[in-house]
């Protein structure tokens, strides 16, 4: 059943969302996942952490009994939190939960997925090795992934990219190892192995995958960008099977560009259009090699207000080109596309990543591009001119102004090392002096000695405040990623295989995961990181060092703080699927969440009926 079928979900006011303008944003209702509670059971030393998701589409007042067995654990029902510690209690013992409305309980959930060793791992089976031509040996690594119900049955399910020991930076010649993409359910059962072939070359800034819910089925479907040789999840070709475009130097600079639309429950190849934008003349995009026609940014974006959009993109050195798809009943419709060759002052101001959020307030989402952003319609919305940058953060970063902030860092040794801007209007609202390529930054609040988001980067000193000023000299022990992970309302810091907290004196840690790897080399992300499961905290999956499996760890914290799941707000939700892009970035929601926070919004959503 396609959106025309969706219903209207339980609607809150947006009054508690600081500072957003109170627009006819706040009665469209979005579509999201039918999610059921995501019901996990992590085991600490002192029992058993039961948490579980408060959807948007439960009432205000919704309480919750918490069953082990047939037996109810709470005195009453439970009101203020989406979680409970089950004191003294076997790492076996079996839970669900039961929401309360109105004063009737009603029917239990799933059972909980069981952490007991603080973690829970997710089966996967490595593809085959090879050796590429000029005698290159290599295997496979699991890299990033994503989440999304492929069969609709309310559970999330994983979709995994496999990297071969020999991908490759653009900058680099030599050939590849063919990508490999896996459609994986919590328990290990393989829905299907898409392999992309040799015609797409293997590494960071090459294969962007979207995995969402685009046709409002209640099923995420899987969007790529594929050519001659791409074998769907039923075996079936793409293009032709012999054809091999690669030059002598590894790279893939003539042939056919697909965008493909795979079914999520099959892996079946639906659609296939041409790539928008193509090649053309490689030199235009900035070198005549192959390096940079060939960074590739992905993204989805509720562009009309209720329906997903499929956001692929080429460039951001020099020209940067952004197309965005509708996919619905099975076809693909090209919605806009946006070219800088056409809008002066926007070329050479991409990211290595974009970002998606409604910067304007009118209710529809726009494409936040590194230093600029593209409306909804498709035409440019704002550009700094502050040029290419490897780090971004878009979110309510200042809960003390109206709207959503980006902060951003910059490699151009003449602008700016950092700043943080109005992402309504691209104004910069404060920035550092020029000193170089600043590689890494991050903004979020991680202090509670200090209100609003605290933002920091590598070449920079000191951690600033929302309005710029240095609140602490002693800057965090990473640069990468964040993740609300203790009972706190402020977020952790996750880098490589470990979180830590913040402190102006030295970092706590938190968590060390156990036998596992992070992912893209000195980048030392995780395969993914967001509210995947359980309350409205995030959980990290790292592979195992011996990639036999997804480790997925959840916080073992209690917290008092309730929050409607995260899956539910759509600016994180999509942030989640373009999380994998290129030089990955955790992901933001579109209200503040941190040290003296408002009562956190409940989002207007709309689900699939009939499942």
């Amino acid at each position: 059943m396609l959106f025309a079928g969706l219903t209207a979900a339980t609607t809150l006011a947006l009054s508690a969302l600081t500072g957003l303008p109170q627009t006819a944003h706040a009665a469209t209702a979005r579509q999201v996942e039918r999610l059921d509670r995501g019901l996990t059971s992590v085991h600490t030393g002192s029992g058993n952490l039961v948490s579980w998701r408060w959807l948007a589409t439960d009432p205000n007042d919704v309480a919750f009994n918490v069953y082990r067995g047939g037996t109810r654990l709470n005195s009453s029902p439970l009101t203020t939190s989406t979680n409970y510690l089950d004191a003294g209690a076997p790492d076996s013992a079996d839970y669900t939960v039961r929401a309360v409305v109105n004063g009737i309980e009603q029917a239990p959930s799933e059972r909980a997925l069981q952490f007991r060793t603080g973690y829970k791992d997710v089966p996967i089976s490595p593809p085959p090795g090879g050796t590429s031509p000029g005698n290159s040996p290599y295997t496979y690594e699991a890299n990033d992934a994503s989440v999304g119900d492929l069969d609709g049955d309310g559970a999330m399910d994983i979709v995994l990219k496999w990297q071969p020991t020999n991908a490759k930076d653009n900058s680099q010649s030599g050939y590849t190892g063919n990508t490999i993409v896996d459609g994986i359910k919590l328990d290990g059962t393989r829905l299907w192995r898409i392999d992309l072939g040799r015609n797409i070359r293997s590494g960071a800034h090459y294969t962007q995958f979207q995995v969402y819910d685009y046709d409002g089925d209640g099923k995420a479907e899987v969007a790529m960008k594929t050519a001659d040789g791409t074998k769907d999840g039923t075996g079936a070709v793409i293009g032709s099977s012999s054809a091999d475009h690669r030059n002598s130097s590894g790279y893939v600079l003539s042939g056919p560009e697909y965008l493909t639309m795979f079914n999520g429950q099959t892996g079946k190849a639906m659609q296939s259009v041409d790539y928008v934008p193509g090649r053309g003349t490689v030199s235009s995009w900035g070198d005549s090699y192959g390096n940079r026609v060939d960074r590739f940014l992905a993204g989805t974006a509720y562009l009309d207000g209720s329906r997903p959009s499929v956001i692929m993109a080429r460039g951001y050195y020099t020209r940067s080109v952004i197309a965005a798809w509708d996919w619905r009943n099975g076809q693909f419709t090209r919605r806009w596309t946006f070219d800088s060759n056409a809008n002066s002052g926007y070329a050479g101001q991409g990211n290595h990543q974009l970002s998606v959020a409604d910067v304007d307030g009118d209710g529809k989402d726009e494409v936040v591009y590194g230093a600029m952003a593209v409306d909804d319609n498709g035409n440019g919305l704002w550009t700094t001119r502050n040029g290419h940058g490897d780090a971004m953060h878009v979110g309510d970063l200042d809960p003390s102004r109206p709207g959503l902030e980006e902060f951003k860092v910059d490699e151009d040794s003449s602008k700016p090392s950092s700043w943080m801007a109005d992402a309504r209007t691209g104004q910069i609202l404060w920035s550092t002096p020029a000193g170089g390529d600043n590689g890494r930054g991050v903004s979020g609040d991680i202090w509670s000695g200090s209100a609003g988001a605290e933002s920091w980067s590598s070449l920079v000193s000191g951690v600033r405040n929302p309005k710029g000023a240095v609140v602490a000299s002693r800057k965090p022990g990473s640069s990468n990623f964040l993740a609300w992970w203790d009972g706190d309302t402020t977020r952790e810091l996750l880098d490589g295989t470990h979180i830590d907290k913040y402190g102006t004196s030295g970092d706590t840690r938190l968590l060390t995961g156990s036998g596992v790897h992070s992912n893209n080399g000195t980048k030392s992300t995780p395969s993914l990181s967001g509210d995947i499961l359980g309350d409205w905290r995030e959980e990290v999956i790292w592979p195992t060092s011996n990639n036999t499996a997804l480790r997925i760890y959840a916080t073992p914290y209690q917290t008092n703080t309730r929050i409607t799941t995260l899956l539910h707000d759509t600016q994180y939700r999509t942030a989640l699927a373009w999380q994998n892009t290129a030089y990955n970035q955790p992901p933001h929601p579109s209200f503040f969440i941190g040290g003296n926070m408002p009562t956190p919004p409940r989002p207007t959503v709309a689900l699939p009926s009939g499942l």
